[in-house]
């Protein structure tokens, strides 16, 4: 019998272990490699950009969404560094809702980025208005509108929870307890938020496919390559968003079930889905470093026009450091 006690002691550690190790980790080398990369697009695109199309606007908002919530990463993982709760519990909510928003509104600017590949194949000359500049814009207002929409009961959820807590405790989404259903909304958000867009994604993925096929005799003589790029990056998003959000969903509602359905689970089962839970999260998290590739794949001009301005930075550095100032 004693061993049986050894082994559930260590499993009612393991969640704090995976905490202070494995979340502090993962959010700072998040933030040391995701951060850099997304500042340099904003900044490419507010300054090296002299005219802005459709999927400008659409990458533009993507990559501040990125880096908004890029920056509420040291904070976190300085908290699971030195086994704190966040001391403010408004703090506690305004970083869980940036953190959720960024999640869906993520997976929502690359269904427009998709549908504008896909309308660019099948109309080579601009002529659709959904690729019109303005439309983008307006889009893209009611993108944000919608996924703050869809947030926004979580804000609900997590004032409940801090009630229960006398305002002590930061708890996660999968943590939540409240007396509404945590995973009714959770089932919902799923769907809506997730599940929605990702067909989005892999339905402009075969629409593309299939406009090149029927092309496929037009484009042999004129660029095949540059036609091909917007099957490949929307392809690649959609497996992007499929790896990584799919796990973190499915634990979540997981976790979630494990505390309103199950019927007295064990102390370790309850501690093998939160590990699990807490393994796939900053898996979810990660699609903010791997973004910025999609901003150097989607087309030349972006990357010339940076790497353009950079090279004048450098020369400018350069004659500074010779000539003085």
């Amino acid at each position: 019998m004693s061993w049986m006690k050894v082994e559930e002691s260590s499993c009612l550690r393991i969640d704090g272990l995976l905490k202070h190790y494995y979340l502090s980790s993962c959010y700072a080398i998040q933030f040391a490699l995701g951060f850099p990369g997304n500042l340099l697009v904003v900044f490419g695109y507010i300054f090296c950009l002299p005219k802005w199309e459709s999927i400008n606007v659409y990458m533009f908002n993507l990559a501040v969404s990125d880096l908004i919530f890029l920056c509420t990463l040291p904070r976190l993982s300085y908290l699971y560094a030195n086994d704190q709760s966040e001391s403010s519990p408004y703090l506690c909510i305004v970083n869980r809702y940036i953190l959720h928003v960024n999640l869906y509104s993520s997976i929502l600017f690359m269904v427009w980025v998709s549908v504008d590949r896909l309308l660019r194949v099948r109309y080579p000359s601009c002529q659709h208005f959904l690729l019109d500049r303005r439309v983008s814009l307006g889009m893209s207002v009611l993108s944000w509108a919608l996924v703050n929409l869809q947030v926004a009961p979580l804000v609900v959820l997590m004032v409940h929870d801090q009630e229960q807590g006398n305002w002590t405790s930061c708890q996660d989404f999968g943590s939540l307890r409240s007396e509404h259903s945590v995973l009714a909304y959770s089932l919902v958000l799923t769907l809506s938020g997730y599940l929605l867009p990702l067909l989005g994604l892999l339905f402009s993925s075969l629409c593309i496919a299939r406009l090149l096929r029927a092309q496929q005799g037009a484009l042999a003589s004129s660029q095949p390559h540059s036609y091909r790029r917007p099957l490949r990056v929307v392809t690649a998003a959609a497996l992007v968003f499929l790896v990584l959000y799919t796990p973190y969903h499915v634990m979540r509602n997981i976790r979630i079930a494990s505390t309103e359905l199950w019927e007295e689970p064990g102390a370790c089962t309850r501690k093998y889905v939160e590990s699990g839970y807490i393994l796939t999260r900053p898996l979810a998290f990660m699609h903010s470093v791997i973004n910025p590739l999609f901003y150097f794949l989607m087309g030349d001009r972006f990357r010339e026009l940076l790497w353009a301005k950079l090279r004048g930075l450098g020369r400018r550095m350069g004659c500074d450091r010779v000539y003085g100032p």
